[in-house]
Parts: structure tokens; C-alpha cells; sequence
């Protein structure tokens, strides 16, 4: 809003020419009217990409629900890793980023920062709102939706989350929490240390990532270890270190040739109700079917398993919670694929 310019008498001397008197007149109106605009917030226009955290710019909410910290941990469960949308590959301040598309192990060690009001109530990169205070995080390669342990090793504290989001894009830190998980761990003062691991389907098939050392329950067989989790070190001075060994695990990942065979499941995981496929003298031909389900009906793809009984090679989708939910399941690949899908239960 623009001042009323002063007086004339309080500006001129009586005997100025009256040209310069109303250059002075003009110079003070528009004197008047100057005012200094405030400046727009950091990262204003990336709505729906975390940044870095910072105090100053992106702190808690004035009022912090009671109890934070009993909110329990993200629940893993099987989702599909879609190739498209928020998995393609893209591109950040002239950084190129490719999201990982197969079910592999992944450990990175690096900073953890966290993202709060700023973005609380927008939009995530999978879509969903972010939520400062649900069990989140961002994540700039692995699969979205997926799900990740976090651990502080300076107190011990770690937390499983749900990766829904992309980002950190600051050199040197692998991960941004939610808030809550960020209080959880112990790390809202600022960027901390942390080790990150990706939660697999055989995690979550054989319930491995209910414990917190990552190891099946006593007498139980030993989990097939045909890949071997990827190690990533990052630090302030160590992003190059960081970059090359992503560049290795998305080689890992992008080479088709080097698709690992489909693992016979664990008796940990056998009970329950599956729905059967195929049963097949020769493990190459369960192997043959999967890939075609896997062209067709992608969101099988967390759910096949191969039991071998009696000399057959039975590839199964499941376990689900009851005989109903299979029998769905079972109708769902018929209507697809007019096969010969059928309920079976293990014990």
C-alpha cells in the first residue's frame, strides 16, 4: 500500500526552479510507495519432493499430538513393484536417479534427515499424503510402495517404515523420515548416522523382518542368500563413493539375464492357503510359467513360491489368511488367464 508523499514545503527550498521541484515531488511519491517484498520459502515450487530438513524452515506443527511415541512401525506387507510411475527412472538438480524394479536385498549406511509441516497434508511421489506423523520415509531407489528398517546405532533405536516418497537430494544423506519416525529414533536434532535395509518379499513371506536381528526363528531353515544385500557407504565427503555403488546394485537389477531363479519356499512360510498353478517334473518349467504370470498378472509376482512334493515342482501363489481369500484369488488368475488354478492347504 502506497504512503501519501510529504508536503512539498518539508522537501523543496522556496527558491528551487520549479522543474526541479517537481522532479524532488515525483522521487518522493515513489519513495513513498517503495516497499521490500518477503521473500518466497526454499523449495516453494517442489511440492511434492522432500527437502533436506532444516529447524528454520521446516519444523513440527505449533501443536504436537500426545503419544508419538508409541505409534507402532509400518507393517510390511506384498505389494507389487510397479515398473512405471514413481519406479522410472528421473532426474533432480542434473542428478539421474533409477529406482530399483526387482525384489533385491539392499543396505546403505549414510544421514537420515526427517521432513515435517512443510510438506505434511501434500502429495508424496507414489501419490499418497504425506503424513508427518505416520511411519514414512523417502528414499530415492528403492521400490515404491516398499517398506525399510532404519537404525540409529549411536542409541540402538531402529524402526521399520513404509517408502512412499523420493528424495533426500542432499549430498551424503540416504533416507528422510517422517516425523514420527525421526522421534522414534532419537534424531530430531539433526542429521544422524543411521544404517537403512530394504525389507524383501522372502522377509515378509517368511515373517524374518518381525525380528530385529533379521534372523529366522530358532530350528528353522536357513533363508536362500542367492543375493547378497549391496553395501553402500555415504558421508559428507563420500557421495562418489555413494553414487557408484548405486550405479552397481541398478546394473544388478537392470541386467535381465541375471534374474535369479525362483526359490523353493521355506517350510516357514508353507503353512497356510495357497493357490496352485502348475505342478512341473522339471523346475525350468515352474520357472517358464512364473515368467509368463509375471508378464501377465504383475501383482502375483510377491506371491509365487515353488514347493517341491513327490517329485513335482508345484508353483503356488500365497499363503493368504483363509480359504476364501484363495478361492478369490483363484477366480481372479481363471478370469485372467483361463488356467487351471486351484485352492490347496498346507500344513
Amino acid at each position: 500500500m502506497c504512503r501519501a508523499p510529504l508536503p512539498l514545503q518539508f522537501l523543496l527550498p522556496f527558491r528551487l526552479p520549479w522543474a526541479q521541484a517537481l522532479s524532488a515531488c515525483c522521487l518522493a511519491t515513489l519513495v513513498g510507495c517503495a516497499s521490500t517484498p518477503s521473500p518466497a520459502p526454499p523449495g516453494s515450487g517442489n511440492k511434492a519432493r522432500p527437502v533436506p530438513s532444516n529447524p528454520e524452515r521446516d519444523g513440527p506443527e505449533a501443536v504436537i499430538p500426545p503419544g508419538l511415541d508409541q505409534v507402532p512401525d509400518a507393517t510390511p506387507k506384498l505389494e507389487p513393484i510397479r515398473k512405471g510411475g514413481p519406479n522410472k527412472p528421473y532426474e533432480v538438480f542434473g542428478q539421474r536417479y533409477e529406482p530399483m524394479t526387482e525384489d533385491l536385498p539392499l543396505v546403505e549406511r549414510g544421514l537420515a534427515s526427517w521432513y515435517g509441516k512443510k510438506f505434511h497434508g501434500k502429495p508424496t511421489s507414489s501419490g499418497e499424503i504425506y503424513n508427518m506423523y505416520a511411519m514414512t520415509g523417502a528414499h530415492a531407489t528403492i521400490p515404491i510402495p516398499g517398506y525399510a528398517r532404519v537404525r540409529n546405532p549411536a542409541n540402538g533405536r531402529e524402526v521399520l517404515v513404509r517408502i512412499n516418497d523420493r528424495g533426500p537430494f542432499h549430498r551424503g544423506r540416504i533416507i528422510d523420515l517422517s516425523y514420527t519416525a525421526a522421534l522414534k529414533l532419537g534424531i530430531l536434532k539433526g542429521v544422524t548416522p543411521v544404517e537403512v535395509e530394504r525389507i524383501t518379499f522372502e522377509d515378509i513371506r517368511t515373517g524374518a523382518w518381525q525380528r530385529k536381528d533379521n534372523k529366522p526363528a530358532p530350528g528353522s531353515p536357513p533363508l536362500p542368500d542367492s543375493n547378497p544385500p549391496v553395501y553402500a557407504a555415504a558421508g559428507a565427503a563420500g557421495a562418489a563413493e555413494l553414487e557408484n555403488t548405486q550405479q552397481l546394485a541398478l546394473a544388478e537389477a537392470a541386467r535381465p539375464a541375471a534374474e535369479p531363479p525362483l526359490p523353493a519356499a521355506p517350510r516357514a512360510a508353507s503353512r497356510g492357503f495357497w493357490v496352485q498353478l502348475g505342478a512341473y517334473s522339471r523346475m525350468d518349467g515352474a520357472e517358464a510359467m512364473r515368467r509368463q504370470l509375471l508378464a501377465e498378472l504383475d501383482w502375483l509376482a510377491p506371491l509365487l513360491a515353488v514347493f517341491k512334493d513327490s517329485g513335482l515342482h508345484r508353483l503356488q501363489a500365497g499363503p493368504y489368511a483363509s480359504r476364501e481369500d484363495a478361492r478369490q484369488a483363484a477366480e481372479k488368475v481363471r478370469g485372467a488367464l483361463a488356467m487351471n488354478a486351484v485352492v490347496v492347504e498346507r500344513r
